[in-house]
């Protein structure tokens, strides 16, 4: 693994995209849920994150939950006016400029193929590919963190190539394994949890994403750089 502290940088390279309408719903009596109508897109998550660092520094917020589109914004006392909160929120949402996270870079080594591989045949019937070629495209993408969420330490990643995206599963695997290498989507992440599951797994990787004894206990964070690195094929 391969990796340099994070940092801020700013605007890089930003694509040029126009900016999503912004909504404001209420989570509880102290949380705030931002949800944007801007696409999965690299150049709308900078948004997302400018955002993020905006309302961080708010003296009455708690906690701020970046997410995909969306951002959960957790107030230290229940507000006593919460649509000051929700205008707030909006304000800065519509004044926010593109921000860059200059993160580390991760490569994961994968067994691609083998036993933990149990979709991968659906995956080729689905995308009219061979086995080796939805394998070729997984390793040679470079994908970016959007945000972590679903299970601790499990990264959202952008940057699947569109030639194997595949949705999930009507039904979900009733026992994926921990560290199944998975595409669910436009998306591509490992599993954090063995338990049911609705993404598709193509192989496995036994890198710790997630150590909750460390003082940084999720190996990936917003805006780091992953790269998956085939340590075995077997097709």
């Amino acid at each position: 693994m391969i990796a340099t502290l994070n940092n801020l940088s700013p605007q890089r390279e930003i694509v040029a995209a126009a900016k999503g309408r912004a909504r404001v719903s209420f989570i509880g009596a102290r949380s705030f849920l931002l949800e944007t109508s801007g696409d999965f897109d690299l150049a709308s998550q900078r948004w997302i994150w400018a955002l993020s660092q905006t309302v961080k520094g708010w003296a009455d917020i708690a906690e701020v939950i970046p997410g995909m589109t969306n951002l959960l914004a957790i107030c230290k006392e229940t507000p006593e006016d919460p649509e000051i909160v929700v205008s707030r929120l909006l304000e800065a949402w519509n004044n926010a400029q593109s921000l860059d996270l200059a993160g580390k870079t991760i490569e994961i080594p994968v067994h691609y193929g083998g036993p933990y591989a149990t979709d991968l045949p659906a995956l080729c019937e689905f995308s009219g590919l061979s086995d080796r070629d939805v394998v070729r495209i997984h390793y040679e993408a470079t994908y970016r963190v959007f945000a972590l969420g679903s299970a601790p330490g499990f990264g959202y990643l952008h940057g699947l190539d569109p030639r194997i995206c595949m949705p999930r599963k009507a039904v979900p695997s009733l026992r994926m394994e921990k560290g199944c290498v998975t595409i669910g989507g436009m998306q591509t992440g490992v599993a954090m949890l063995t338990g049911p599951n609705g993404w598709n797994s193509i192989g496995y990787a036994q890198l710790q994403m997630f150590d909750p004894a460390s003082s940084i206990p999720a190996l990936m964070a917003p805006g780091d750089t992953v790269r998956f690195v085939p340590a075995r094929i077997e097709l």
